[in-house]
């Protein structure tokens, strides 16, 4: 197996967060009205009309016309039909750079033939499920611990929400505790309980909408990269049921956006241990995209559960589940391990571990592995990182940019580096209404992106793939460029 990692150097955690404090402090910059309007105008309006006319059609029948979060783009969203390596091409012809990646799971790039060649044979002899357990479950399973030290067996699932659903049910079985911790601002899918502290560090259940509270009285966070924090709360949660376990995003919230120390993880790994909370590392996005090891295996922590999502089918639909130990996977026996005496963790799923996902994972963790796609993919990134820093620098602008391999951050408005302080509710309703503010602006950034040809991550986020090269890379650079020269300060209202 490849052991390298895609992460070339970690950035200094404390000097981010420093520069981030900073950029949210001082006016916003965003792309110039002048500027968005021709965008409009000359882009969306004249060359994307098709994409138009689909949208307006589809609202008729689909809530805001589209079926997932990160479709929902400025001024309407373009209609995808074909993606290819690190390009991604809409409905009325016109090419993209991918930086979006499918929110993360294409390390590989986007549809490579290696991989749906063989899930085109599969479909040819078996289809996509039959409800029955098939040669791929195997296979897919055993690659996976095979890479992942911590991961004795595996149990597939189709998403990460409900990975982080099941990892929460497990940890409560296996140590008779209680209470669920997470870092403030970390997203672990879309489940009531752990809709709590969601994207800004002390929101608690505010940005769960729909969600009772009674159902997150036994969720907590804590904030981001401070273990005083964390070990005030396992302490405190002693004297009521205890902590069953310890959600980690290893990078930091929302993908390493606000980045945590290097440290950081060991240091959570080693309260964990101190108050008998199992340790979850939520590797949704890190899981073979930092390395085939994951930031686990990055970090050196063994955490005693890990979430996967995304990669572990290939981009294909039906990417879930939870890795870990033997002690605590016994919770999730389907019948055939009558030897073992313990409660069954409640779990299903009709097409989990079908074959076409199992396949597409297994595929495309071998050709991941065999061709070095995690350090390519991060070679990638740090390119595009050090040429963000470049025009940034070089045009004065206040923005920051930073990557942990192929997981680049391009902050122009720092929304996700505010946090709410309840000590001062009166400042909540100030702080809630800023990040409103930054988040529109972000689509307006996101949308200039878009028409100079560039498909990002709500427009502060990238992720490189191995299909790009260094040219490709360099000509993405220049449409950066071009944004950039049309940014100023935002206007007062």
């Amino acid at each position: 197996m490849d052991t390298r990692f895609a992460i070339s150097e970690y950035p200094d955690a404390a000097a981010v967060n420093q520069q981030l404090n900073e950029l949210i402090k001082k006016p916003i910059y965003t792309v110039t009205p002048e500027a968005l309007a021709a965008y409009e105008e000359n882009y969306f309006e004249k060359k994307c009309a098709t994409s138009k006319k689909m949208i307006a059609e589809a609202k008729n029948i689909i809530p805001g016309g589209v079926q997932h979060n990160l479709a929902f783009n400025y001024p309407f969203p373009l209609v995808f039909t074909k993606a290819s390596g690190c390009k991604l091409y809409d409905i009325d012809g016109n090419e993209y750079y991918d930086f979006l990646q499918a929110g993360g799971p294409t390390v590989l790039g986007s549809n490579p033939p290696e991989v749906r060649e063989q899930v085109i044979d599969l479909l040819n002899t078996c289809g996509p499920s039959t409800g029955l357990f098939h040669e791929f479950e195997y296979k897919l399973a055993k690659k996976i611990s095979d890479c992942v030290p911590t991961v004795d067996m595996f149990r597939m699932l189709q998403s990460g929400t409900e990975a982080c659903m099941l990892a929460a049910r497990i940890a409560r079985l296996a140590t008779k505790n209680r209470n669920i911790v997470k870092m403030g601002g970390a997203y672990h899918g879309w489940s009531d309980q752990l809709g709590y502290g969601i994207r800004i560090p002390g929101t608690k259940f505010t940005q769960a909408n729909g969600v009772p509270i009674r159902l997150m009285r036994d969720t907590q966070e804590f904030f981001p990269g401070d273990l005083d924090a964390l070990e005030r709360v396992l302490r405190l949660n002693m004297f009521r049921g205890g902590t069953a376990a310890v959600y980690l995003e290893a990078l930091g919230p929302e993908s390493g956006s606000r980045p945590v120390d290097k440290n950081f993880c060991k240091g959570v790994e080693r309260l964990c241990r101190k108050y008998g909370a199992l340790l979850v590392f939520d590797e949704v996005v890190t899981g073979f995209r930092v390395g085939m090891s994951g930031a686990q295996g990055y970090f050196d922590c063994s955490p005693d559960l890990t979430v996967f999502g995304k990669v572990i089918a290939g981009g294909y639909p039906g990417a879930g589940g939870v890795g870990g130990k033997k002690e605590y996977m016994k919770y999730l026996g389907a019948g055939l391990d009558g030897a073992v005496k313990v409660k069954k963790a409640f779990c299903g799923g009709t097409l989990s571990a079908n074959p076409l996902s199992c396949a597409a994972g297994y595929f495309t963790l071998e050709e991941m592995d065999r061709t070095n796609a995690c350090v390519k993919a991060g070679q990638m990134g740090d390119r595009i990182t050090k040429g963000l820093q470049e025009i940034i620098a070089r045009r004065h602008l206040p923005f920051v940019a930073f990557n942990q391999g192929s997981i680049c951050h391009m902050e122009t408005v720092g929304t996700l580096q505010f946090s709410i302080n309840w000590k001062k509710p009166w400042t909540i309703p100030s702080v809630l209404n800023e990040t409103n503010v930054r988040k529109t602006e972000m689509t307006h950034m996101g949308a200039a992106y878009m028409a100079e040809g560039l498909v990002t991550l709500a427009g502060s986020r990238l992720y490189t793939s191995a299909a790009y090269t260094e040219k490709e890379i360099d000509d993405a650079l220049a449409r950066f460029d071009r944004v950039f020269a049309n940014v100023a300060i935002k206007e007062e209202a």
